[in-house]
């Protein structure tokens, strides 16, 4: 009868650890991964130095710091759902007093010289590859629709590959290509294409850093795919958690100068 048990038994341990492996995470729940690592669910501040490099260089050829308040939140326990930032121009000293206020997909910039903030686009040029919505943190999660094309090798590691779509016209880029380490979710690149598919830029993610208790790129790498131009890199540097008042984040506030 023992021997009748354990034979009985035996069958079950060998299908539980198949049946385990058979659940796998979906395209969704990795790009939604990945953006933790990239940014906390928690309103925050840092300072981001965006610097560009032309073809060859070793130094580079402008230099931009942007002092930037993220009010993001995803909805959980009963919190609604908020993508806000307020990015201030600190160096050139030319630039002081230069506001970018986003609101989801709005964008508004302001100076000193104008009579109220004017609306912008996301992917209008900043500074080198870098668009005015690039220095702002973007979450795939919400932006995209994301599909599982398989895997693949990324430097000594393997990654996700991932297709995203937008959700929405609003959304800077339609379709990127995206590349995701698997086991930790760090994002390893970012291929952005325009609407007609063709690529418009690549980014890397480097200098994986404890900030805000987890390891997040402190450097992002972006190389210009159609001129072969050069390449801008973004620096992030003194991230903390700060939460503003929502009232900062309006273009009131800013015409007010209070920054």
């Amino acid at each position: 009868m023992k021997v009748r048990a354990l034979a009985c038994l035996f069958p079950l341990l060998f299908i539980v650890p198949a049946s385990a492996a058979a659940q796998t995470v979906t395209a969704q729940e990795i790009i939604s991964r990945a953006d933790d690592v990239r940014s906390p669910n928690k309103p925050f501040r840092y300072t981001v130095t965006v610097l560009e490099y032309k073809s060859g260089a070793q130094e580079p050829t402008n230099k931009q710091v942007l002092d930037i308040s993220m009010r993001f939140l995803k909805p959980e326990n009963g919190v609604q759902a908020d993508a806000r930032s307020l990015a201030r121009f600190v160096y050139p000293a030319r630039d002081k007093g230069k506001v970018m206020l986003s609101d989801w997909y709005d964008l508004w910039f302001y100076t000193p010289d104008l009579r109220r903030p004017i609306p912008i686009s996301r992917s209008q040029r900043l500074l080198g590859q870098i668009s005015n919505g690039d220095v702002i943190v973007t979450n795939f999660d919400y932006a995209y629709n994301a599909t599982l094309q398989g895997e693949e090798a990324c430097g000594q590691n393997t990654c996700y590959k991932l297709t995203l779509e937008r959700k929405s016209p609003q959304v800077t880029y339609p379709k990127v290509g995206y590349l995701v380490e698997k086991g930790s979710y760090r994002p390893f690149k970012a291929s952005y294409y325009s609407l007609d598919d063709k690529l418009i830029k690549e980014v890397t993610y480097h200098d994986f850093t404890p900030l805000l208790g987890k390891d997040r790129p402190a450097r992002i790498v972006v190389a210009d795919a159609r001129h072969a131009s050069g390449y801008t890199v973004m620096e992030y540097s003194d991230v903390r958690l700060e939460t503003l008042p929502l009232s900062h984040f309006t273009k009131e506030y800013i015409q007010r100068g209070e920054n």
